[in-house]
């Protein structure tokens, strides 16, 4: 059903859809829903072996301990070749493996200025080793990271002390920075939350882009 979706989703947006896939962590959620919270990165990677090769090949057909997919076909096929991209967030090693062996982005989160990101310099060198141990080029993967943004304005309570804080030009500079570690795309949670908060991103974002194309 997810794959379902996501090939109908990635018609409808012409080819613009980012499949984001996880094994949860929240377990109230899964109780609201009735779903079993045991064995969750198991039961993530046999949902891995179905829903990729359906939207990357058309069909699958696998029987596991936890899910099930026999002789399945789906139709009509995604709008591209291989299907819209898969994204994981992982940062523990089974995680991680999954990551370089299914996805096509990987993302971590939350953050704030580059130069004091230094976790996320730990999870991105457990992601290398990752993708070392399964023969692939750290090329093919995309690197996304979510980061929190307050402008010199914001004096929302919730802002962590971790933001990047200061005017459109401050940062921008710490966007850009954000390219130093091979991050192509960042998601960003900002403050204050406001139409003029997002134009004055829009400006930082464009002048992040003058010193790295690159980032989006």
């Amino acid at each position: 059903l997810t794959a379902k979706m996501a090939a109908e989703i990635d018609e409808v947006s012409g080819g613009r859809f980012v499949l984001g896939l996880g094994c949860g962590w929240h377990e109230p959620e899964f109780q609201a829903f009735g779903y079993p919270f045991d064995h969750r990165v198991s039961r993530f990677e046999e949902g891995m072996k179905i829903i990729s090769p359906l939207l990357r090949e058309g069909r699958v057909s696998f029987e596991g301990r936890y899910h099930r997919a026999i002789d399945v076909e789906l139709r009509p096929v995604p709008v591209r070749p291989d299907g819209p991209p898969i994204l994981i967030a992982g940062k523990r090693p089974r995680m991680l493996r999954l990551v370089a062996e299914y996805a096509d982005r990987w993302n971590g989160a939350w953050y704030g200025h580059p130069d004091q990101a230094d976790e996320l310099r730990t999870r991105l060198a457990n992601l290398r080793a990752a993708l070392d141990d399964a023969g692939r080029d750290p090329a093919t993967l995309e690197i996304t990271v979510g980061i929190f943004v307050a402008f010199d304005d914001a004096t929302d309570e919730d802002v962590p002390d971790t933001a990047i804080r200061g005017s459109v030009q401050q940062v921008a500079e710490a966007l850009a920075g954000y390219a130093d570690l091979d991050v192509s795309h960042l998601i960003v949670h900002l403050w204050p939350r406001s139409p003029d908060a997002v134009i004055r991103l829009a400006e930082a974002t464009a002048l992040a882009r003058e010193r790295v194309p690159t980032l989006v």
